[in-house]
């Protein structure tokens, strides 16, 4: 018998809302058609902006977007996408299939959808080609009411009032496609364009992100933390779950039992990198001032047959979803360090929470994850351990957070990844009583995936395989699960 216990009376930080971040990029069709089709599309639209698209973010209560990038960050211009959209300088996306970005969807667009969203925005500005000045405009022009160049701009553009941007990041995987920069390089780079990143509204103060590693390059955070620390308030990370390698990745779905066994092994070591790069930063910012920032995470396989290699476009199975659910476990294990997690990609790119096609769309099995997963929003972690028996696989019998929200209320969500055994667990709360519990689950077959011609195969629904009695609940969790219980 698996007994989870967890300790009400022992708290261990707060669970940001942000953990359940979502990230956008000009990336094959992220946003052109994802979640932006323009004023005078047939598909139904408020200011240009998917209806649909946009009510399925906020029912899982998106709390946070970045945008533009990713690569693209660091080749857009962000002056080529404001003003008459007719005017607007055409580009070539050179990072995402060579195609014509037209900016009609910019600075006052991406606004616009954070609003109707209603999450905050995060910003990512461009090191890799563009120039102090540019970037300290940008943020100019986003948040200050008074009178200056860039502010009557933004009102001769249309919008009188500034924006608030409470996220802004200097630059994106500057050691790479953001510049091939070297840690050093970086961090002097990093030193001085965050000093023109303006705090321009009263009483607010702009979280600054450095760029930092790619997985499991320590000596990057090593050399940030040691040259720029005082300057930063979070410093990113980027983790893609590749099951074989990033010459042949595999197919998001037909694959075998080893490839999914392959798969959570690697989106496991999610937690590995976070131990030891919060251990490197302990030894700069003991006090966690600064956050890890994880704004690109999710699984990324080869592209759906028939389509551009450079759109990135994938299904999206139950395999996905324990990625997801395996992950935002971790965060929230590791919610005194990891300020922010965005997984890659909001629709139609890597692991996407939506699919569309024309007027259709879909929500996939990784959605319903963070359906589940809302509950813990702005929650206080609690001190829970797992008794468990061994795994299957390699893998854990069950993996596991809890939660206690403001109004009273546990929230539990139990992950089952094994493909073959029913687990059984007992749930204590310190040998308080469970005077009541409820609990919705997600599962289903490895493979399992939704289709525009069945689109609901997959979603979360009520869980009952379980039972209250004195202060011991006990339930029974089918392979290939998630269950969010909720103990009142």
């Amino acid at each position: 018998m698996n007994k989870l216990i967890i300790q009400p009376q022992v708290k261990k930080g707060r669970i940001r809302k942000e953990l359940q971040g979502h990230f956008s990029e000009h990336l094959g069709r992220c946003i052109y058609g994802g979640v932006y089709v323009g004023e005078n599309s047939d598909i139904p639209n408020e200011n240009g902006m998917r209806r649909d698209v946009v009510q399925a973010l906020k029912d899982i209560r998106i709390p946070v977007l970045r945008w533009p990038g990713g690569c693209f960050a660091d080749e857009y211009h962000w002056k080529d996408g404001i003003g008459p959209k007719e005017k607007r300088k055409k580009m070539v996306n050179t990072h995402w299939g060579g195609v014509t970005e037209d900016n009609s969807f910019g600075t006052h667009e991406f606004m616009e959808l954070c609003h109707q969203l209603g999450c905050e925005p995060y910003v990512n500005g461009n090191v890799g080609s563009g120039t102090v000045q540019e970037m300290s405009e940008w943020v100019e022009y986003m948040t200050f009411d008074g009178v200056s160049p860039m502010a009557d701009m933004r009102r001769e553009n249309g919008h009188e009032a500034a924006w608030r941007v409470p996220f802004f990041c200097v630059g994106n995987e500057n050691w790479g496609c953001g510049g091939n920069m070297t840690a050093e390089y970086y961090a002097n780079e990093y030193r001085r364009y965050q000093t023109y990143v303006r705090n321009y509204r009263p009483g607010e103060k702009i979280y600054r992100i450095a760029c930092g590693p790619n997985d499991f390059n320590y000596a990057w955070t090593e050399t940030l933390m040691k040259m720029a620390a005082p300057y930063m308030d979070g410093l990113s990370l980027h983790y893609y779950t590749v099951p074989h390698d990033w010459n042949h990745k595999g197919h998001a779905l037909g694959f075998t039992r080893e490839d999914y066994v392959d798969t959570l092994t690697k989106a496991l070591r999610l937690d590995e990198l976070i131990t030891r790069h919060s251990a490197i930063m302990d030894q700069y910012d003991p006090q966690k001032r600064v956050g890890l920032i994880v704004d690109e995470w999710g699984t990324w396989y080869d592209v759906e047959e028939g389509t551009n290699p450079g759109f990135l476009y994938q299904q999206n199975s139950m395999r996905d979803a324990m990625v997801a659910a395996l992950s935002l476990n971790i965060f929230n294990k590791h919610c005194d360090r990891v300020h922010m997690a965005n997984i890659a990609q909001l629709v139609n790119v890597l692991q996407s929470v939506i699919l569309t096609e024309g007027p259709r769309m879909l929500l996939t099995p990784t959605y319903y994850v963070f359906k589940l997963f809302c509950g813990h929003q702005e929650n206080e972690l609690l001190d829970s351990s797992l008794l468990a028996e061994a795994g299957a696989d390699g893998l854990p019998a069950l993996q596991e957070s809890a939660s206690l929200s403001p109004d009273g209320a546990i929230h539990v969500t139990l992950v089952n990844p094994g493909l073959d055994a029913d687990r059984e667990v007992e749930i204590t709360l310190g040998g308080q009583a469970i005077p009541g519990a409820s609990a919705r689950i997600l599962a289903g077959d490895m493979n399992a995936h939704n289709t525009f011609d069945a689109p609901n195969a997959v979603k979360d629904e009520a869980f009952a395989d379980f039972h209250v009695k004195d202060c011991v609940l006990t339930a029974k969790l089918p392979p290939v699960s998630v269950v969010h219980f909720i103990l009142r």
